[in-house]
């Protein structure tokens, strides 16, 4: 989402007078790649670009083909193969051995349709999870659609537009699919008198939201970090505690009888980081009562026992479906020490659980870093 973000900044700056400019989207990806699908970059007819579709290797070529493309005002898709050994391959000193397929569409800034303009509709629009579904090739004559063209999917009327109710059907399935699992990925369908579409299927997840009861100065460095990660960043405390400095860091600032206004939901996760016992026991019934997925609490595993057994006796249990969404001790096991640290084991852990994953070495890992299409 950051990405995202920066990408749409860049655009609403264009002087749009004198300067064009094309997206390029990472639309498949096989095999090995350092970005995966739905990596972007804004490209600039003056040289310019921001955002990124690999490690660097291939935003030269991008500049060259986003220029193309705005040039002959159509959408093209670019296939980067780093699996051959061909020195005249782009992108082949990556090592990465993937194939990489990347769309460039040329923006018509007067169209409020552009690619840029729906990631700004999303981004501006409340927490939720946005479907879009990018045509990235098509063949054969089709009435209402080119390749380059996004829809945004809110209900199956949305999908009218391919103008194939054998089509729609496909694509809602492979939707649905998607949505369940959270995974973007590509798809290719054929219709009846053989023409044939490609799409690109994004679920774009709400940025994760961290809230941050407490106002100690370990929440300096931890509030920097998630802002150069691009989450969102809430505290929750004692407001007669909170300076300016802090107060910039983040996005929100509540008391904490105003902890229900801020918008906590299962993209959430709460930290309990008061530093004071009696306030983190107060603040854990508080925290578990909202859709946060994840709550951790600073300190030794036999502080947290402690407040869940005495929970326990004044009639406060916790139920074992809550006790699944608590760590405690917080964060992953690299030897912290310093708040800095300390800051980057707890975002590791917390990037690990909404990822589903467990955190350990990669290099033990028995599968690929990334799920393989």
């Amino acid at each position: 989402m950051k990405e995202i973000k920066a990408i749409i900044t860049a655009y609403d700056r264009i002087d749009k007078t004198i300067i064009h400019a094309a997206l390029a989207t990472v639309v498949r990806v096989e095999g090995s790649s350092y970005r995966r699908a739905g990596a972007r970059m804004l490209v600039m007819d003056n040289g310019v670009w921001v955002g990124g579709i690999s490690g660097g290797c291939l935003e030269g070529d991008a500049l060259k083909r986003a220029k193309l493309a705005i040039k002959n005002s159509k959408s093209s898709r670019v296939t980067y193969d780093t699996t051959e050994d061909d020195a005249y391959q782009i992108g082949v000193g990556l090592g990465c051995n993937g194939i990489i397929e990347v769309l460039f569409t040329p923006l018509d800034f007067q169209d409020k349709k552009n690619p840029v303009e729906i990631l700004k509709s999303c981004v501006q629009e409340s927490r939720q999870t946005h479907i879009l579904i990018t045509i990235t090739d098509i063949q054969g004559k089709w009435k209402n659609i080119r390749a380059g063209d996004i829809i945004s999917f809110q209900t199956v009327d949305d999908l009218k537009i391919v103008g194939e109710a054998d089509l729609e059907k496909q694509l809602l399935e492979k939707i649905d699919h998607q949505r369940q699992t959270g995974k973007s990925g590509p798809n290719d369908f054929v219709v009846a008198d053989g023409r044939s579409m490609s799409v690109f299927v994004e679920i774009l997840l709400p940025e994760i939201h961290m809230v941050l009861m407490g106002h100690q100065y370990d929440i300096y460095p931890l509030a920097r970090i998630i802002k150069e990660i691009g989450w969102r960043a809430s505290i929750v405390t004692n407001l007669l505690h909170v300076n300016k400095d802090l107060a910039a860091l983040v996005d929100d600032i509540s008391g904490l009888d105003q902890i229900n206004r801020i918008g906590i939901d299962q993209y959430s996760a709460i930290l309990l980081m008061s530093h004071d016992y009696k306030t983190d026991k107060m603040n854990l019934p508080k925290a578990l009562e909202t859709e946060a997925f994840y709550v951790g609490m600073l300190g030794p595993k036999v502080r947290a026992d402690r407040i869940l057994s005495e929970l326990v006796e004044e009639g406060k249990g916790v139920s074992d479906q809550d006790k699944g969404r608590i760590y405690a001790p917080a964060g992953l096991d690299v030897g912290a020490l310093t708040p800095e640290e300390i800051a980057l084991s707890l975002l590791s852990e917390i990037k690990a659980v909404f990822s589903k994953r467990s955190g350990g070495f990669l290099r033990l890992r028995q599968s690929t870093i990334h799920e393989r299409n």
